[in-house]
């Protein structure tokens, strides 16, 4: 008797989890997303002669650069000015992580100058007619000099800034775990507007034809005027956004924890298609790494450690394949190769195309934030706080310093500029 009431006991408990099982697999629909018309929990401040945020005071930690004369003589032609400039975090809208054109060769073995930031920079410096723009994970925002590295102006508040100030013209686009999203004058750090959201913001802004695109943990992509703060739209993917998004022409995507990636009319947050990606027959894959595209495909590595490459304009899966581990860095893309990371220690080249491995480079590291590539080498780091530089075609590591956390820097036709450790450096390139 007992054992016929054990063995029906069992039953109802198989009937039970299959009933579970079928509703996880058939009965919950993936959320398909929606034009929010409404954009409640949005919040504008427009600040005249003093700045507040709340109960939090923002102040300018040291003056302001000043102003240079309206006229003045020139005896001399200028020197160009340093560049490429690296307007947000990736060098470009496609989030692309790469510099081809630029040949500096291995660092310098001596730093140019060294500053020390007060706290870690997750996400790399911006860079732009001689001036570094980086945010800190202290809630620090400043500007230095970048022939010297003299601090112009800096910025303190409460929010924790993992992410990368966007440059749009006389603007910096700032975004923070406290919600805001602030637009700072870029010669003096005084703030313009502040887009007070509901949700933490950690996605670097990416800003085009007037317009500042980013996500928020709400599942909210935005799309901001820049000259005012006012929302132009707002997207709801249903799934929480960390990333930033991608553009290439027309078409703005982004990824979220929900597994999904979505791309957008860039104009008017229109839905052209979204994809989910599963992680098994009950799991949805999660996104923290951004999207990254080359126009013709979409990248992008799941924190379980899937690489999937999708096509850009109908969003079908066109390869995926595995870091072996989990997976945070956004795909750097370069000479027909995707470069990915991850806490296996390894740095892997796929093809473009296909997504065969064409190397590994294996330094025993977590590899968490994303790879750079300048000229002919690949440069990441490891939260172990090492960086190397490894040769795009075959994988070598041909340099290394003993400074990490988290992604190595830019460069621009002059120098590296790394943030590391806390610290912002800048190296020449030795040419080899």
């Amino acid at each position: 008797m007992r054992k016929k009431l054990l063995l029906a006991v069992l039953a109802v408990v198989l009937i039970v989890v299959g009933a579970g099982v079928a509703y996880v697999v058939f009965g919950r629909d993936p959320p398909q997303g929606r034009l929010d018309t409404e954009v409640t929990g949005v919040s504008l401040l427009t600040p005249t002669d003093s700045v507040t945020d709340g109960a939090d005071t923002v102040v300018v930690t040291t003056p302001p650069v000043e102003s240079q004369p309206t006229t003045q003589t020139v005896t001399e032609p200028a020197e160009p000015a340093e560049g490429p400039c690296w307007l947000e975090f990736g060098g470009d809208p496609q989030r692309s992580l790469a510099r081809p054109d630029i040949h500096l060769g291995i660092p310098s073995k001596k730093p140019v100058w060294v500053r020390g930031m007060g706290s870690y920079m997750e996400y790399p410096p911006s860079f732009c007619d001689g001036t570094l723009y980086v945010n800190t994970f202290g809630g620090r925002t400043a500007a230095l000099d970048a022939e010297t590295g003299r601090i112009l102006w800096s910025r303190q508040d409460s929010g924790k800034k993992p992410s990368t100030p966007a440059i749009a013209g006389d603007r910096l686009i700032v975004s923070s775990v406290d919600g805001s999203v602030t637009a700072l004058r870029r010669s003096n750090g005084r703030v313009l507007w502040r887009l007070q959201t509901n949700a933490k913001v950690e996605s670097s802004a990416v800003v085009l034809d007037d317009t500042a695109y980013f996500g928020a943990t709400d599942g909210r992509l935005f799309a901001v005027d820049v000259a005012s703060g006012k929302v132009r739209w707002a997207y709801d993917t249903g799934g929480r956004i960390n990333a930033s998004p991608s553009i290439w022409g027309d078409r703005i995507c982004i990824s979220t924890y929900a597994g999904s990636i979505f791309c957008l009319r860039r104009q008017n947050g229109t839905k052209l298609w979204n994809t989910y990606i599963r992680r098994n027959t009950f799991e949805y894959e999660s996104f923290y790494a951004s999207p990254s595209t080359d126009g013709e495909r979409l990248y992008t590595v799941s924190r379980g450690g899937k690489v999937v490459a999708l096509n850009a304009r109908t969003g079908a899966v066109l390869w995926t394949a595995s870091v072996g581990s989990t997976g945070y860095s956004t795909p750097a893309i370069a000479d027909g190769k995707v470069f990915v990371g991850g806490f296996d220690g390894k740095l892997r080249a796929y093809t473009a195309t296909t997504g065969r491995v064409v190397w590994e480079a294996y330094v025993g590291g977590r590899i968490l934030g994303p790879a750079v590539v300048v000229g002919d080498l690949v440069f990441f780091s490891t939260l172990e706080t090492e960086t190397y530089a490894a040769r795009v075609s075959d994988g070598k590591i041909v340099w290394k310093i003993g400074l990490g956390k988290y992604s190595p820097g830019i460069a621009t036709e002059t120098r590296y500029y790394f943030s590391l450790n806390g610290l912002l450096m800048a190296f020449d390139g030795t040419g080899r």
